[in-house]
């Protein structure tokens, strides 16, 4: 009989993670071991690169003077954000028409509308933006970048995520509250203190949800992501990674050598670089 876990390849084990990085591999291992061990390239989305212009825009608006933060400048910000973009893969890769990248472009400033109804940026006291941080577990480095890490009227740490897609249902909750959870135990880790609140501001709808963080809290994320990271090990170690079907597959980049849908995974690391200059190499418009 022949043993296939002995004959599956391997692959590095990874050495650090980070909050998207432990969803992908909860979602599905096979699409974590696409884009996360073998590094392949994948078709820019509008709304992942939307997601990066706005991100964009909001932080140009805080490096702002605190009284200059206003609507206007915030536009401003925004077109400034789209030029940087114009040349950016992300944004290249969407191969957008005229008719397109003027519709992506109003989707963009769409985003940013209800931003003054949600908060005064001129109250907001922030000590980073576009944060990166990391802290070691073990062997393991726990690692991510906090969209705007503030101070509140007490000077206590706030941290804020902006979020450009659709706020969760109350069942979903707690789990959209997974990624800034894992920030608070990096700015535990980093600072030695605790954030008073952690909050998700979803840009689109115009709502933002709150929550404080405890020491049980904090302790589930390293207890998650070690048992995380674990898996990860055995799959690096065995090559077992087993897709997992969901609706997050009709979006997926690797689909055509996902084994769930007949494909072959060992095709994928050639075919999908290929793939990616071909896209790039097209004309912008094409289909």
């Amino acid at each position: 009989m022949t043993d296939t876990a002995a004959a599956a390849p391997t692959f590095p084990v990874p050495t650090s993670l980070s909050p998207s990085r432990v969803s992908s591999f909860t979602s599905c291992p096979m699409q974590f071991r696409f884009s996360s061990i073998e590094k392949l390239p994948e078709a820019p989305g509008p709304a992942t690169t939307r997601g990066s212009i706005v991100h964009r825009a909001l932080e140009l608006l805080f490096v702002r003077p605190t009284t200059d933060r206003t609507p206007e400048a915030l536009a401003a910000d925004m077109t400034t954000a789209l030029a940087e973009y114009a040349t950016d893969p992300d944004y290249l890769g969407l191969r957008l028409d005229a008719d397109g990248a003027a519709k992506f472009e109003r989707e963009c400033h769409a985003l940013i509308d209800k931003y003054f109804a949600m908060e005064d940026p001129t109250t907001v006291r922030e000590i980073g933006l576009e944060l990166w941080m990391e802290a070691e577990v073990g062997a393991l480095t726990l690692r991510g970048i906090i969209d705007r890490l503030e101070l509140d009227d007490d000077g206590e740490l706030v941290v804020t995520d902006y979020k450009t897609g659709r706020a969760p249902s109350g069942n979903y909750e707690q789990k959209s509250l997974a990624g800034v959870h894992f920030y608070s135990f990096l700015c535990e880790a980093v600072f030695g203190k605790r954030p008073a609140k952690i909050r998700l501001m979803y840009l689109s709808s115009g709502e933002t949800i709150e929550t404080v963080p405890s020491a049980q809290s904090v302790k589930f994320i390293t207890t998650r992501t070690t048992a995380v990271w674990s898996a990860v090990e055995r799959a690096c170690t065995t090559g077992d990674f087993r897709p997992r079907q969901s609706k997050l597959c009709d979006y997926c980049s690797f689909q055509q050598w996902c084994p769930a849908f007949g494909g072959d995974p060992s095709r994928a690391a050639t075919e999908a670089v290929a793939a990616h200059e071909a896209l790039l190499a097209q004309p912008t418009g094409a289909p």
